[in-house]
């Protein structure tokens, strides 16, 4: 289908990668992987036509359609989410009509035996297919069963683009890129802004998916589930591995060990043959002999070994203080937004020493348990923090705090203490700021590398109480190996919201799993709580009565239900009962949107925050404390229209 032939690419005046040759065929499923900056979006770009590689060739099968998704795009602000979605389907009508085209064609055609006329019925064919692939006019249905896949509900569906993060957005373009059902799909980092669910969807899908696919992804488990192929960029080549990407670890390191045994044998050769030629350029007996160990010198090609980063640098936590034996203990802790309980009667307890994981869809009140923890938002029941308890807390934003004025390397150089300080280039490094990277000012730093320097001035503070927000979105894998491995040996309390199976797995003894306006608590690792929720998950449909369900007695249904089986109340008196809690309902939900509003808005400021030109707008600042002022009284209103909603069901 795609065909590269000797590309190379040059940014100054050494190449990024060259020579490099594969084909993309019908069913192949490509992990394209290798260090931070080798060139993998740069290739993505190269094979989508977004760029021009500086010389080579990349052939594309006539009929061949492309998608691409970036990691950073121009996303629109105009239209609600189902119409932002439809735009996947204006070339339908296109289709349609090229296809009547070449329908017409074929019935002027008379030449039936020629190759000409089989090619043309050859390209109606496929044409056809892609029509009847993408649902031809009855496309409604599946655009919604995309959306729900990839998080979205259907309450979400008529709500305007703008009120959605950056995340969720990418969510809507991701959604259109795969509706739009190319024959090669060329994906940068999809599982970012996707929670567990809505990644083993995609997973699903892909793997269903009749086309191609080159994905770019540091979540291990996703593009070990997805890919069958490997491509991997090193040493300014593509190394071309027929396998998944564990098979593709392993038969690496085989390969780097043969090439460590060929390049030192090389080098012990050419330092016997510069031996000979020192002992003997002056003999005139040798002279032919030195002559021809000078030929055969200039002739060797230096072998080259495949590049590896300096993963293998072992982090560890400096000391801290002991904390008291439960940091947290949450007691009928409770966080609501009108029918939908954020979450209800939390009883948790968290040990000294525990790693936990909180995982579930997003919008599911991960972030708010974190934010109670925290204390940046008011809620009700009991949380109270153990004694001596100190909070290292990294979240999005928390990059934002850093002083754009100094450089990476003062940044960490002003938080490192002891013996670690002479290992800050190594750290740097572990996290892809080596070499002149971490002489840049902060100022000038992509969202992105901020969030991976906070991060590493997180891990280098002396704190007890560790609670990690998505730690691992802009890592690569070798750098989320030696995160994972300074947590793993931290011998305080860890807090880990995360989708990345790969970087839990090993690594908490707890889940708790947000969804329904409950937590769940589940003792055992990540694959221990996927294993078990699969397992239950028909028990839990008959199960009705069951506590661990999402919430449903909320509702007006249930409520005049449950009051006709206690027989306290007659027909009309249920009537008005319904009608005054439609009421209350009515005016929680009206608090809840505004809220949400608010919300979204805040969530768009932060990611203008986090670009190197938001940080510097002091305008943007100011816009971003009043929106979070008004949120906090939108809350205050809410909570209150709760309550009287509370009261009410209590009254009656």
């Amino acid at each position: 289908m795609i065909s590269v032939e000797a590309l190379k690419v040059e940014f100054g005046a050494r190449p990024l990668f060259e020579d490099c040759s594969f084909v993309i065929n019908k069913k192949d499923r490509i992990a394209l992987v290798g260090k931070n900056g080798a060139g993998k979006s740069t290739l993505l770009k190269i094979l989508s036509a977004q760029q021009q590689a500086t010389s080579g060739t990349v052939a594309i099968q006539r009929d061949v359609t492309i998608g691409y998704l970036p990691q950073v795009m121009v996303l629109s602000d105009e239209h609600t989410v189902i119409e932002e979605t439809e735009k996947a389907f204006d070339h339908i009508s296109e289709l349609q009509a090229h296809i009547e085209n070449l329908n017409n064609e074929l019935a002027q055609r008379t030449d039936y035996d020629s190759a000409d006329y089989m090619s043309l019925v050859e390209r109606f064919t496929h044409e056809s297919e892609r029509f009847q692939m993408t649902g031809g006019m009855n496309y409604r249905a599946e655009m919604e069963r995309t959306l729900q896949g990839l998080g979205f509900s259907p309450s979400d569906f008529g709500r305007p683009t703008k009120e959605f993060s950056g995340g969720w957005r990418m969510r809507i373009e991701l959604a259109k890129l795969l509706l739009r059902r190319p024959d090669v799909l060329l994906l940068d980092e999809p599982t970012n802004h996707l929670d567990i669910e809505s990644i083993r969807w995609l997973e699903n899908f892909l793997a269903h998916n009749s086309g191609a696919v080159v994905l770019v992804s540091h979540d291990r488990a996703f593009i070990n589930n997805v890919t069958n192929r490997t491509l991997e960029i090193t040493c300014g080549r593509v190394v071309d591995y027929k396998v998944k990407y564990d098979d593709f670890i392993r038969l690496r390191a085989e390969r780097r060990e043969q090439q460590l045994r060929a390049y030192e044998n090389q080098q012990k050769e050419i330092a016997d043959i510069k031996d000979f030629i020192e002992r003997f350029r002056y003999k005139p007996t040798k002279a032919v002999q030195v002559q021809s160990r000078i030929k055969q010198l200039e002739k060797i090609v230096p072998i080259e070994v495949d590049e590896v980063d300096n993963s293998s640098l072992h982090l560890k936590f400096p000391p801290c203080s002991r904390s008291g034996d439960y940091p947290v203990i949450c007691e009928d802790l409770r966080k609501d937004y009108g029918e939908h309980s954020v979450f209800h009667d939390v009883n948790l307890t968290i040990k000294r020493g525990e790693k936990i994981a909180f995982v579930g869809k997003n919008g599911e009140g991960k972030s708010t348990l974190v934010k109670c923890i925290m204390n940046e938002i008011p809620y009700t029941g009991t949380l109270k923090l153990g004694h001596n308890v100190e909070i290292g807390y990294y979240a999005q934003n928390q990059a934002q705090l850093l002083d754009g004025e100094l450089t990476v390397f003062d940044t960490i150089d002003r938080v490192a203490r002891g013996d670690i300080r002479l290992k800050i280039r190594d750290i740097l490094g572990a996290f892809m700021f080596g070499g002149e990277a971490s002489d840049k000012k902060v100022k000038v730093l992509s969202g992105g590398e901020r969030s991976r320097l906070a991060m590493i001035k997180l891990l280098l503070e002396p704190v007890n109480f560790l609670i990690l927000d998505e730690p691992t979105n802009h890592l690569d894998m070798r750098t989320k190996d030696v995160l994972k491995e300074a947590i793993q040996t931290f011998d305080g309390t860890v807090i880990v919201v995360s989708h990345d199976r790969e970087f839990l797995d090993g690594l908490v003894t707890k889940v708790y799993e947000f969804g329904g306006g409950l937590v769940r608590e589940h003792i055992g690792g990540i694959y221990d709580f996927l294993q078990k929720k699969e397992m239950a998950s028909l028990d839990e449909l008959h199960t009705k009565k069951d506590h661990l369900l999402p919430n449903k007695t909320d509702s007006t249904a249930a409520t005049a239900e449950k009051t006709l089986s206690e027989g306290k109340l007659s027909y009309e008196e249920r009537k008005e009962l319904a009608r005054q809690r439609r009421k209350a309902e009515k005016r929680v939900e009206e608090c809840e949107k505004e809220v949400m509003r608010l919300e979204a808005e805040k969530a768009d400021i932060e990611q203008r925050l986090s670009t190197p030109e938001g940080a510097a707008d002091m305008k943007l600042g100011a816009l971003y404390s009043d929106t979070e002022r008004l949120l906090n009284v939108a809350e205050e209103t809410w909570a209150q229209a709760v309550e009287e909603l509370e009261k009410f069901d209590v009254t009656h």
